[in-house]
């Protein structure tokens, strides 16, 4: 009988939280927002390469409040947010504005299983925009600042020993009214520049290891001309003698090498008859890593997997080259954005992100540039599997604003009166930054990097976009390169080119395309192009507003004719010029942009994708 009536509770508990969110409406929806609800959301292992067995997801229904920044934690909150969703989303089932003086506070209350007892348990946010502090039970156990990079805190000393738990969160953010890398966020959006993402936007999750000690990161490295991987599996802390990490390797489910190492000690394997990762073959190799205590017990273990694969720069029909595998290979993708008309910055679901993905291969792209924007591990793990090269961004700083929200609102005139774009032109010096910025962006940029290094799908890094905030360039670039020596990196995607990196890019928005030099020390690439515009009313994400495109048609012929014209001559530059890659502007339209190759909520393809993919078959041809 008590059996029965707890499940009645939970049932009740489940249908009365379920009455208590509803998503915002007013705005176009894809068809994955339609399913989502606070018991399915977002309930995918956040980490798959590195996973473990034990671990409990966080997202669903939460407490939130508004205050502003001087006051102190609420006694009351305000009503509900559906997590991981941010407050201006419509999924969130808040949908508010949120200004530099806001103060965003979440309140969540859990309990742990009963074999958790023996455990530490970590408390895990993917991701949090911007700036926050955590407290468990009342107690504060941690700050965080950076709205793109994953966080953790051990909160096993700050837990009670039975009953509820409690977690409280403090989030402020001041998007472009302050310094921080934030991208294409802008309160009062317009143009090029969309809907700001505050407060959680990514999972938040528990895990239990092992209170001796567990295995923190993995650092993966693979040689394709020595058939090897090396591993560093790096331990919490450090580790007495008599320690030690063992791994084992597999291919299609069968045992292909496997070693030891001390924790923090780097492990080299040899891989026979090694199955390269590519865009045509994206073969995963899997792991299992157990950290072993001197006694001989397994005390972590953790899952995660591998590609092999090499990016460098070659020699090829007199021009210097992108090599993948030691063979020539253009990379052609659009400038993929990452936003939702009901998530924004977090896509409805995971179904919902790899379809987005899915197109893009359907469409015969071999690789996405993934602009200002750093997504989900999951995001990546799905390029990895279906093998989509990845130009990974570093969010931009671009903004300094002149005068406050509140100014601005009193005078209702628009934004860009208001802010003076910080960035460089063609011309001009890199920028000066004071020390604090700098620290700040190059702590989030070495995150970027750290935190996705294992991913075999990423080919280049782009710390700068089109000026936006670019300082120190070739110094960054370098410091870029000590970090991962093994990919590429380009300096600065369009316009404000320096000589350093592997990458001279341009960006060409023209009818006629502007034909780079052929730079005889770097690889020649467009970086952006295309950005032809074609509205479709059904699926624009605010008819009232300019809805726009570099150059806008009314049908899906003048779009595919505009979209052959300058396709063909990307053609001629790679067969002519020694054009290396090229980036067409974008996968989907995004707010009132209307130059996608999807509409916002993903329901038109404008172009058939078979069609597309006969047509970029012909830069694969070497």
């Amino acid at each position: 009988m008590k059996s029965k009536l707890f499940l009645f509770f939970l049932f009740t508990t489940a249908l009365v939280q379920a009455q208590s969110w509803k998503a915002v409406e007013g705005r176009i929806m894809s068809q994955w927002a339609k399913e989502v609800n606070p018991e399915n959301i977002w309930q995918e292992y956040p980490r798959p390469q590195f996973e473990r067995a034990q671990w409990k997801n966080l997202n669903g229904l939460w407490d939130y409040a508004i205050l502003k920044t001087n006051q102190i934690q609420p006694k009351r909150f305000q009503g509900k947010i559906l997590v991981p969703f941010s407050f201006e989303s419509p999924l969130s089932g808040v949908g508010k504005n949120i200004s530099p003086e806001d103060k965003m506070w979440y309140k969540k209350s859990f309990t742990l299983s009963k074999n958790w007892k023996e455990k530490d348990v970590i408390l895990h946010f993917e991701a949090v925009d911007y700036q926050c502090a955590v407290w468990v039970n009342d107690i504060l156990v941690g700050t965080h600042k950076g709205g793109f990079d994953r966080f953790s805190f051990n909160i096993t000393p700050y837990l009670k020993s039975k009953g509820q738990q409690k977690i409280v969160l403090a989030v402020e953010d001041a998007t472009n009214f302050s310094s921080q890398p934030r991208g294409k966020q802008q309160i009062n959006a317009s143009g090029i520049f969309y809907t700001p993402v505050s407060g959680i936007w990514q999972t938040v999750w528990l895990e239990a290891v092992s209170p001796e000690a567990y295995l923190k990161q993995v650092k993966t490295t693979t040689d394709i001309d020595k058939s090897t991987v090396s591993f560093i599996p790096m331990s919490n802390e450090s580790l007495i003698e008599g320690y030690q990490v063992a791994v084992t390797v597999f291919f299609d489910g069968k045992k292909v090498a496997s070693g030891k190492t001390k924790p923090d000690t780097r492990l080299e394997l040899k891989i026979e008859n090694a199955q390269l990762w590519s865009p045509d073959h994206p073969h995963l190799y899997d792991v299992k890593m157990n950290l072993i205590n001197p006694s001989g017990t397994v005390i972590d273990r953790v899952e995660s997997y591998f590609g092999i694969r090499k990016i460098s720069l070659g020699d090829h029909k007199g021009v210097k080259y992108l090599f993948l595998n030691n063979a020539p290979l253009f990379h052609y993708g659009p400038l993929d954005q990452g936003w939702w008309p009901d998530g924004l910055l977090t896509p409805p679901s995971d179904k919902a992100m790899r379809y987005d993905i899915e197109m893009t291969k359907a469409m015969g792209f071999n690789m996405i540039r993934k602009h200002v924007k750093i997504e989900p591990d999951r995001w990546f793990y799905h390029c990895d599997q279906l093998g989509i090269m990845v130009w990974q961004d570093m969010p931009s700083y671009n903004r300094l604003a002149l005068k406050s929200p509140k100014e601005m609102e009193k005078t209702k005139r628009k934004d860009r009166i208001y802010n003076k774009l910080e960035r460089i032109s063609r011309e001009d010096p890199d920028l000066k930054r004071r020390s604090e910025d700098a620290g700040q962006f190059e702590l989030e940029l070495r995150r970027m990097v750290d935190l996705h290094f294992n991913a075999p799908s990423i080919v280049m890094w782009v710390p700068f976009n089109e000026g936006w905030g670019q300082y120190d360039t070739c110094r960054i670039t370098d410091f870029v390169k000590q970090l991962d020596p093994d990919r590429l990196v380009n300096p600065t995607s369009g316009w404000t080119l320096r000589p350093c990196g592997d990458i001279y890019d341009i960006h060409t928005y023209q009818v006629n395309l502007t034909v780079p030099p052929s730079a005889l020390d770097r690889a020649t690439v467009i970086g952006e192009f295309g950005g032809i515009g074609y509205p479709i009313s059904e699926n624009l994400w605010n008819p009232k507003m300019r809805n726009w495109g570099y150059q806008t048609y009314y049908n899906a012929e003048d779009l595919l004719k505009n979209y052959i014209f300058k396709f063909d001559q990307i053609v001629k530059m790679k067969e002519n010029n020694g054009l290396s890659a090229a980036v067409y502007t974008q996968t989907t339209d995004v707010e009132g942009e209307i130059n996608g190759l999807m509409t916002y909520d993903r329901e038109v393809t404008k172009i058939p994708a078979q069609t597309l993919k006969e047509l970029h078959s012909k830069l694969y041809q070497e």
